[in-house]
């Protein structure tokens, strides 16, 4: 898929003079200070798939509000919010092809609360492969992952939709097309009551002495299959002090704020491929799953295929640096420009996952790199 970047203290006081006075009234007892557990990362695992044609991580999803789901979302670190087909949640006559039915402000099915309050997600890399998903804010408790490990999110606002339509406004057939777990803090969609749809990680509280956030470890190639397999603890979530330190290996960037889309989860950087260098933003993106693309300003052109063999060098400008070689296997590459294509953004797809992980910290707001 390819994307568009445009403390209550009174009690306690009170629990401690009890203590305290109780601990006064007994002899030779003597006195302990029990110490806070430091939670423990939890982690989930991924299905990986190789359709021949592209590679796809797909995450568990298996409670949605009351209900007992199935659903596996692409997941995606190029964009932000949990988006599903309301045809998967929704009883039918709830929905049309205008819009989902929602009398007064809200709807509430199997625990499930429809707003309604409706956006659109643009998804696409240029003006030519753009796609619009409508649908309405909607709220419920989610258990991300599956009985070998998961976590439960008690309250997450994501993006229902009824239905998307391409550059040319033809509405796609397939149901749950656009099923999609936006592990950025990039907003997926904003509505009108100032709610906006981001990473459902950035809502799970990981426990004591933890950083809200998350890790990916690199895939490999020896897991991907074409019915997909199961690989666990893929991504960890919750960091340490340990990841986030300096020793760690991962390169820390600071993401760019912009008040209408919150954290960019692109970094700057110089990308070089055969003889030619130019200056990039750059998105490390698991949802684009056939291709890198490079947005080359001085491109003369507006599209083409790198031929096999071309060497292409990606270096941020925090100092992490990865090198490869294009073919149409693994690392197929197309480079643009973003002037004539519409395009803005370099894209590394889910080859770059294969052999370095990632880390994203919500707390600072930054995005690591390492070179497995």
């Amino acid at each position: 898929m390819k994307k568009k970047y445009p403390f209550k203290n009174l009690s306690l006081i009170f629990v401690a003079f009890i203590i305290l006075f109780v601990a006064s009234c007994k002899k030779n007892n003597s006195s302990s200070t029990s110490v806070p557990t430091t939670a423990s990362p939890a982690s989930i695992g991924l299905y990986e798939q190789d359709t021949l044609i592209y590679k796809v991580l797909f995450v568990a999803i298996t409670k949605i509000g009351t209900e007992t789901v199935n659903d596996g979302l692409l997941f995606d670190t190029g964009s932000g919010g949990m988006v599903m087909d309301a045809s998967e949640l929704l009883p039918a006559s709830n929905i049309t092809n205008s819009g989902i039915k929602v009398t007064g402000d809200s709807l509430i099915v199997n625990g499930i609360t429809v707003t309604n309050q409706t956006s659109t997600i643009v998804y696409g890399a240029d003006s030519a492969t753009t796609f619009t998903v409508y649908g309405n804010l909607a709220y419920a408790p989610v258990t991300v992952g599956d009985e070998t490990g998961n976590i439960v999110i008690k309250r997450v606002p994501f993006f229902l939709y009824y239905k998307a339509t391409d550059a040319s406004g033809n509405t796609d057939p397939v149901v749950g097309d656009w099923d999609t777990f936006g592990a950025a803090e990039i907003y997926g969609a904003t509505f009108p009551n100032n709610v906006n749809i981001t990473s459902p990680l950035s809502y799970y509280d990981p426990g004591m002495g933890l950083t809200r956030g998350y890790k990916i470890a690199a895939l490999g190639t020896q897991h991907f299959s074409s019915e997909g397999t199961f690989v666990p603890g893929v991504v960890t979530v919750g960091l340490t002090s340990s990841d986030l330190s300096s020793t760690s290996g991962f390169i820390f960037s600071q993401l760019y704020f912009d008040a209408n889309y919150d954290y960019y989860p692109q970094i700057p950087a110089k990308i070089t491929y055969g003889s030619k260098t130019f200056s990039t933003g750059v998105v490390f993106d698991t949802g684009t799953n056939i291709y890198g693309l490079l947005e080359d300003p001085t491109f003369a052109g507006t599209s083409q295929d790198l031929p096999n063999g071309v060497s292409v060098t990606v270096a941020p400008t925090n100092g992490f640096s990865f090198t490869y070689t294009t073919n149409t296997a693994t690392n197929e590459t197309i480079v643009e420009n973003p002037y004539s294509s519409g395009g803005g953004v370099s894209v590394m797809g889910i080859d770059f996952f294969l052999n370095n992980e990632y880390l994203y910290d919500f707390i600072d707001h930054k995005l690591g790199l390492k070179n497995n």
